[in-house]
């Protein structure tokens, strides 16, 4: 991922090589904007408190594991530290749902929630469905979202090839998906064209760890080369892409 990264650095723009106005405003508004919520600090203060709890869970991973440990049986501090989104992009989710005002929204790998929790406090009439494989895990997130007072989120426990499936059938359309359920090429694709058919011109989905392994690389390929995504942007630790047909199809490399 190193020699990846170093690419990337070659290749990211900013806003002065954005010629859309859609991409330009997305830039402006929601990549350099650095204005913090209230809300951030509470979703914060939790995670420094999950960063310092030593107790073990046993965890059910129905996708690629973990690269740092092969065990099941983690401390809850540990998986705090190297399984959890950044701040940074947190609150890049965050202001893509307020901009554009979605409510129905899909998060693909709960973990303990922290970045559920910035994708539900925006929209206050949202509906999130959390998915999650591990049910120690998603007992731990549901905790958490109580902790913040947080009632938009309902979390399906259960394996995501059959959980996924069942709740599509329920739902009219998707305005958001954050994909980071399994890191492998045909999940990965196989869920996106899931997801794919209840998308409309305004959704966006975002797809984590696009530089993860050899795999991931693949199905970022794929998915930002369909004939239904007129608009992908890569900021290496994620990959967005939008499905509006009035835009010209093109790819962007930008600066986070």
């Amino acid at each position: 991922m190193i020699y990846d990264y170093i690419k990337y650095l070659f290749r990211a723009k900013d806003e002065y090589s954005l010629h859309s106005p859609f991409l330009f405003e997305f830039y402006t508004k929601i990549i350099k904007d650095k204005n913090h919520s209230n809300s951030f600090q509470e979703i914060e203060d939790l995670r420094k408190q999950l960063l310092k709890d030593e107790r073990i869970i046993s965890i059910t991973d129905f996708g690629a594991g973990s690269k740092l440990n092969l065990s099941n049986q983690r401390k809850i501090k540990d998986i705090a530290k190297n399984s959890q989104k950044s701040p940074k992009l947190g609150q890049l989710f965050h202001r893509i749902i307020g901009l554009y005002q979605y409510k129905n929204i899909f998060d693909l790998g709960t973990s303990f929630g922290l970045t559920t929790a910035y994708l539900s406090s925006q929209v206050v009439d949202s509906q999130i469905t959390s998915f999650e494989g591990c049910p120690e895990t998603a007992k731990i997130a549901q905790e958490n979202f109580t902790k913040l007072s947080l009632k938009n989120i309902n979390i399906i426990v259960g394996n995501i090839d059959e959980t996924l499936t069942q709740k599509l059938n329920e739902i009219p359309s998707l305005d958001f998906v954050f994909f980071d359920a399994n890191h492998r090429y045909e999940p990965t694709v196989r869920y996106f064209e899931q997801c794919l058919e209840k998308a409309h011109e305004g959704s966006c989905f975002i797809f984590d760890d696009i530089y993860w392994s050899d795999e991931m690389k693949q199905a970022w390929q794929y998915i930002k080369n369909h004939s239904s995504v007129t608009v992908s942007l890569d900021l290496f630790w994620v990959g967005i892409v939008f499905f509006n047909k009035k835009q010209t199809k093109q790819d962007f490399v930008l600066k986070l």
